[in-house]
């Protein structure tokens, strides 16, 4: 099969697991230029399973180059497909090289492909040496506020054990002293997750670092970290 006959499956396969509820409910929570079929997360991933059963035969570069294509798709389920194909397929994800690593994050329009893309792809190749902290700057120095969240969702796997991150305080503080004015609220959101989970392996870095810079952190970031750091909780 080509990669365009499997992408036509893939479709088919997930339009029949779609309802108009699930579409106007993501539509709603995280509007995207791309077309929504409206699936289920566990959908998703029954269907990622089901095929990296199927293409098991599939070489890493034979993986890269059908998530690439699912990537750029125009529909956003193929989108997110593509990140969660590459997650489950360790040897594919392994292989990433910078270049395909940014190929595939440069179409990103909302926060669920942006925070899917950043844990499964960027971060973890971040914290692995691939993706250079050049490249992280650049992005947090971007206009699209995309790239700039993505810049600061990377450092949840630098952190978060289910993410294989075993802590890293330095770089994880270096992207968030980049947003501290940042007022999209995108970022903002992008923000208080770094900095909660960082308090999970590094409790008083990000003690120091709210204190520090206390007047310019945005209410919510305030908030929500001072409410993590007392309750062990976001809200409380």
């Amino acid at each position: 099969m080509t990669n365009t006959e499997i992408i036509t499956m893939l479709i088919e396969e997930l339009k029949k697991v779609s309802t108009p509820e699930r579409q106007e409910q993501a539509q709603a929570n995280f509007p995207s230029r791309l077309h929504i079929l409206g699936v289920r997360a566990p959908d998703l991933k029954a269907t990622v399973k089901t095929w990296s059963n199927i293409l098991y035969d599939f070489s890493p570069q034979q993986w890269i180059q059908l998530c690439l294509e699912l990537s750029h798709h125009t529909i956003f389920e193929c989108q997110t497909l593509a990140f969660e194909l590459l997650w489950k397929n360790k040897k594919a994800l392994k292989a990433l090289t910078e270049e395909q690593i940014i190929a595939l994050g440069n179409t990103l329009d909302n926060w669920v492909s942006t925070d899917t893309y950043s844990t499964m792809i960027a971060g973890c190749h971040w914290r692995e040496g691939t993706l250079s902290n050049k490249q992280i700057k650049t992005w947090l120095a971007s206009p699209d506020r995309w790239l700039r969240r993505t810049a600061v969702v990377c450092t949840v796997p630098l952190n978060l054990r289910a993410k294989g991150g075993t802590g890293d305080t330095e770089r994880t503080l270096m992207v968030c002293e980049q947003v501290i004015d940042d007022r999209d609220d995108m970022v903002i959101k992008a923000l208080s997750w770094a900095l909660r989970v960082l308090s999970r392996s590094d409790r008083p870095a990000v003690e120091q670092f709210m204190e520090k810079h206390w007047e310019r952190l945005h209410g919510r970031v305030r908030r929500e970290v001072t409410t993590k750091l007392t309750t062990g909780r976001k809200n409380g």
